[in-house]
């Protein structure tokens, strides 16, 4: 994880900049806006540091800046991280933005991950201050938001009907042993155990 709040700049990134590259209106001001957020960007590198034993040693990974800028980005442009990731890595003015510039773009999942680490507080204040950038750069009025998730794929077995109800009972009976235990007893009267039958039926049925 990173160990500095800002990179140390290099010959090629300035290089860069005298070249005279330009950010589209929107980003600009919106890279100005950020500029302004110290007091965020040190809370997001305390929520990637969080919980590691040695935050100032090891490989570095994104800074607080490279994070906040790249969810904001994704945000704005409403990609998913394998297109964020793509973009970034091709284009200039996106790795001015995002804090890259001649740095190796890492791959989709380490912004998942980068992501991940933030609180759900710091979320909030990241998506409030998305909207408080739109409404004082004039594209929003902010009466109205429309909000949306990113789908991750995950492993899961195909939703059929017996397994779909095989993990009912699994789930049920998983439910009512938690509660047991809870009320400091052995069963629950008038609960029996179906689990074996509900598993032998969802595989008769798996045969069909």
């Amino acid at each position: 994880m990173s160990r500095t709040a800002e990179r140390q700049v290099s010959f090629a990134d300035w290089e860069l900049v005298r070249q005279g590259l330009r950010l589209e209106p929107l980003l600009q001001a919106i890279s100005d806006f950020l500029d302004d957020q110290k007091d965020l960007i040190d809370q997001v590198r305390c929520d990637l540091t969080r919980g590691l034993k040695k935050a100032e040693t090891g490989r570095s990974g994104l800074t607080p800046q490279q994070v906040l800028r790249s969810l904001v980005l994704m945000r704005v442009k409403n990609w998913n991280y394998r297109e964020l990731r793509e973009r970034i890595a091709d284009g200039c003015t996106l790795r001015q933005f995002t804090d890259f510039y001649c740095l190796p773009v890492p791959r989709h999942d380490a912004f998942h991950r980068g992501f991940n680490r933030l609180t759900p507080e710091r979320l909030k204040a990241i998506n409030d201050l998305v909207v408080q950038a739109a409404v004082e750069l004039g594209l929003e009025d902010g009466q109205k938001l429309r909000v949306d998730t990113t789908v991750v794929q995950t492993d899961i077995h195909h939703p059929t009907d017996n397994t779909l109800l095989w993990d009912v009972v699994r789930v049920v009976t998983r439910l009512i042993g938690r509660l047991a235990a809870a009320l400091g007893r052995r069963r629950i009267k008038g609960f029996r155990n179906r689990t074996r039958s509900a598993r032998r039926r969802m595989q008769e049925i798996r045969l069909f």
